[in-house]
């Protein structure tokens, strides 16, 4: 085990530009460095204003454009767009900006597992790590999915997992991953990708720099690295790849060789059995000993509010994949799907100003019945008019599908849209899902 590296900012004025968790961390990290850093945030009153040290001085409201200009580091918020006009005027000034993914990285000594894409990364962060828990490594979890990237430096660490969306991507210099993943590219977050599915795949895409391995999915060519595919390559996918799932026989199989039948596994789908897959295959890359590996593939249950069945009843299945938060994410979902009875199939939100036509050919089923909410569910329902109703809220929805149901049917939640509209996340949304299924079912 590696000592931690030391990146000096002493003499340098830095400004921090969001809280919540995150930003927190970012603060606590200069304090431990000698540094008083400046903080704002667009928001009157950010999460985590409560707990900021009374020597860091705190600018609510909107960006303060003095505090960026004598700034000599920007570190800014993945929710805070670098197009931002301020931001932008900083960078023009030469004014460094970075995340703190980036600070993590020039501090990390222990080999780095990096994993994105549109859909599974929870997944697949969550087995390595456990992966190589189970193999007695000491591990650290975090980035997009629990504790932030800096929290992780506190303690002695083998490896990092790190979950990366695209948005920290976008401020990441130093990653160099050991092994790194693309699990897939769909469209999402249009409102922050204006020039389309290409400028998000970019961004993605950023994860392979420096990479050794580079993890690719056989069935989608956009998580190839810019060049294409280098002999950095492994791939995973269905019937394909190094990494595969033999959909015939159900078994997963790693350069032609059985390791798993699938009705060993806990996980369930067939995007499941794949996020399985590209797990292996980080593991196998930073050298986790394999059997621990199959043990967590036959033990691991899931995450909650995804794909999740949450309640069961004369064999009715209640199933939550609130964290089905894009089209892509709900087309998985409803991929190689077999119910023998109803889908009642619960969608909409907040769409992210996405395009939802390539759901149509997954919705087309004859079992399946749309129910739509929320601020986007009219576009929705308009993909399947003669079989689609419309409710204001998910509750609505829910006790309108209760007394239709019969033995054999699934109520689904995979709302392939943000939550926001009329919940406080993902998890809150799936979390009433859950109360409801219980008092309903």
């Amino acid at each position: 085990m590696t000592e931690q590296l030391m990146t000096e900012y002493g003499d340098k004025k830095v400004v921090i530009v969001g809280l919540g968790l995150t930003g927190l961390s970012c603060v606590d990290f200069f304090i431990t460095r000698g540094v008083t850093p400046r903080v704002m945030d667009t928001r009157m009153v950010p999460p985590g204003s409560d707990k900021l040290p009374a020597s860091v001085e705190c600018h609510t409201g909107n960006l303060n454009e003095q505090w960026l200009a004598d700034a000599d580091l920007i570190i800014a918020s993945p929710g805070m767009a670098l197009a931002t006009p301020e931001l932008q005027a900083a960078a023009d000034a030469g004014i460094e900006i970075i995340g703190d993914i980036e600070l993590f990285c020039r501090e990390a000594a222990a080999p780095i597992v990096a994993i994105t894409g549109s859909n599974g990364k929870s997944t697949v962060t969550t087995l390595v790590g456990e992966m190589a828990k189970e193999a007695g490594w000491q591990v650290g979890v975090g980035g997009n999915i629990g504790i932030p990237a800096l929290e992780l430096l506190k303690q002695p660490c083998q490896l990092y997992v790190l979950e990366l969306s695209s948005f920290q991507l976008e401020t990441t210099y130093s990653l160099k991953a050991a092994a790194a993943t693309v699990l897939n590219v769909t469209e999402d977050h249009m409102v922050r990708y204006p020039e389309g599915v290409e400028q998000y795949r970019a961004a993605k895409l950023r994860i392979y720099d420096g990479a050794k391995v580079c993890i690719v999915n056989a069935q989608d060519e956009l998580t190839l690295p810019v060049t294409g595919k280098d002999s950095r390559c492994i791939s995973f996918g269905v019937d394909d790849g190094d990494y595969q799932l033999d959909s015939e026989h159900q078994q997963l199989k790693a350069n032609h060789s059985l390791v798993l039948s699938t009705d060993e596994m806990q996980l369930a789908g067939q995007h499941n059995y794949t996020n399985g897959l590209a797990a292996l295959a980080l593991a196998d890359a930073v050298g986790i000993p394999r059997e621990a590996s199959l043990q967590v593939l036959r033990t691991y249950s899931g995450l909650e509010h995804r794909f999740q069945v949450v309640h069961m009843r004369n064999n009715v299945r209640w199933v939550n994949d609130s964290k089905a938060t894009n089209v892509g994410s709900t087309q998985a979902a409803l991929s190689g799907l077999k119910v023998e009875g109803t889908i009642y199939l619960l969608m909409g939100g907040d769409g992210k100003a996405a395009n939802f036509t390539p759901l149509k050919p997954y919705i087309s089923a004859p079992n399946i019945h749309l129910y739509c909410f929320g601020r986007d569910g009219g576009q929705i329902a308009e993909l399947r008019p003669e079989d689609s109703t419309q409710t204001e809220t998910m509750e609505q929805a829910m006790r309108d599908i209760a007394p239709k149901l019969a033995a054999g049917d699934m109520v689904l939640l995979s709302p392939a849209c943000a939550s926001f509209d009329q919940f406080n996340g993902f998890e809150h949304r799936g979390h009433e899902f859950a109360r409801l299924a219980e008092e309903l079912g």
